[in-house]
């Protein structure tokens, strides 16, 4: 049996950190579904493009547009095995919709596989599921890990940390190790 992944995201989700997922999931056969809230199948999110150009802090393209597969309203967390959340500025309103946080709360009471990146921390700090975890993120967003009761680790760019059900990483450069780590989880 196929297994399935939720992705939550929105409008400005990064652009890498939800096509690079999305595509590179479906390859290794997984039914990846991806949702937004107020959002339905068929219709599209705007992503943004973050890139490391030597600045104090990254720098925003305009992106793609990512076509929804799903619709927000009709997903049942509970037919899926894993979820997604990548950053970009997508989680930082998006965690402002209750049934999103309910969503996320689910998946880590039920002990699931949960895979976040960059900003994607701030879903997972505002559904108070880090207490006690050690984790990575955008180093920007280590602040809320500590206030969320978590412990934020600087492990760069490249690498991802496994705490239980939850795998983090800092940014898209992580990819590799960041999707591999989830893909062991899920299997």
């Amino acid at each position: 049996m196929t297994k399935k992944i939720l992705v939550l995201a929105g409008d400005f989700v990064e652009d890498y950190e939800i096509m690079v997922p999305f595509q590179c999931l479906k390859m290794l056969g997984y039914k990846v579904d991806v949702v937004c809230p107020d959002k339905k199948e068929g219709e599209q999110i705007k992503t943004a493009i973050h890139d490391f150009e030597g600045d104090q802090t990254y720098t925003e393209k305009p992106g793609h547009n990512f076509t929804l597969n799903a619709s927000f309203e009709d997903i049942n967390e509970n037919d899926y095995d894993a979820l997604l959340i990548p950053g970009g500025r997508s989680p930082e309103y998006i965690r402002l919709n209750q049934r999103v946080i309910q969503i996320v709360q689910n998946f880590n009471n039920s002990n699931k596989p949960i895979a976040s990146v960059c900003h994607g921390i701030l879903l997972l700090a505002a559904a108070n599921v880090i207490q006690d975890k050690t984790c990575s993120c955008y180093p920007a967003c280590a602040p809320d890990v500590s206030l969320a009761g978590g412990t934020w680790t600087d492990i760069g760019f490249e690498s991802a940390i496994v705490d239980g059900n939850l795998v983090t990483a800092a940014a898209w450069p992580a990819h590799p190790e960041w999707l591999a780590k989830f893909h062991e989880m899920i299997k």
